[in-house]
């Protein structure tokens, strides 16, 4: 006899679980920057359960070898393989440019000042120099890899439009300069959205918003691969005695 699963109640068992954490929040938290907090780490909890643990996720200052740093970001998604760098000072963590392969501001609500302000912190990441240095393996020596696109979003719990990806949506979004782009992002409860090669967006519906977005972000990061291995001597260089 065959066993079935019903992987399309799986997954909506997976969204309500956040949704019901994402609600309890909003309605009895009512400081902001607790609430926020809360939000974030809710979402850092929710992609590293379900994401391979090849992945890390968390909260973080992003830094280059020449010593530059981006701004604080909400959730990063990032590789301790090849770039080993993680520096964690009074609580607050460092992570090397190379190791990141997404990045994504978490707020309440979609709307024009949101997008625009995570389209500025994905400019202060991808203006960061990246390294990468040959890999060597059993066989020989891979060469060094070109770096990818870093993966850039927001996320939200809610829309300021109706609909929430309608002319406003799409006119902000069309403003944006390259290294500012937003690839994926989500409105909890109201849908989630991908931008194609194209410039056009392909849109969840409102019942499988997290499902969408989650799905959609997990082949982004397949399709990137693994990130380059960091050129150790470049960032030691900071030390007197190299």
């Amino acid at each position: 006899m065959t066993n079935k699963v019903n992987m399309k109640e799986l997954f909506l068992e997976m969204q309500q679980e956040m949704l019901t954490k994402l609600n309890l929040i909003r309605r009895h938290v009512t400081h902001a920057p607790t609430k926020g907090d809360a939000v974030e780490i809710s979402w850092i909890e929710f992609l590293g359960t379900y994401l391979p643990n090849r992945y890390c996720v968390d909260t973080a200052f992003i830094v280059d070898h020449t010593g530059t740093r981006s701004e604080q970001i909400d959730l990063v998604i990032y590789d301790q393989q090849y770039s080993p760098f993680v520096f964690c000072h009074s609580g607050v963590k460092y992570i090397s440019a190379e190791s990141v392969y997404a990045i994504f501001e978490v707020k309440q609500a979609l709307n024009k000042q949101h997008i625009e302000y995570a389209a500025e912190k994905a400019e202060s990441v991808r203006a960061l120099k990246r390294t990468s240095v040959p890999i060597v393996h059993a066989g020989g020596t891979y060469p060094p890899r070109p770096v990818f696109d870093i993966v850039a979003g927001l996320i939200t719990t809610s829309s300021d439009w109706n609909p929430p990806f309608g002319k406003p949506f799409q006119e902000i979004m069309g403003t944006l300069k390259p290294w500012q782009r937003l690839d994926i992002g989500c409105a909890l409860d109201s849908g989630s959205f991908l931008l194609k090669a194209d410039g056009t967006f392909d849109i969840s519906s409102t019942e499988e918003t997290l499902i969408f977005f989650f799905i959609k972000l997990f082949t982004q990061l397949q399709n990137l691969g693994t990130v380059p291995a960091m050129d150790i001597d470049l960032y030691s260089q900071a030390l007197d005695s190299i």
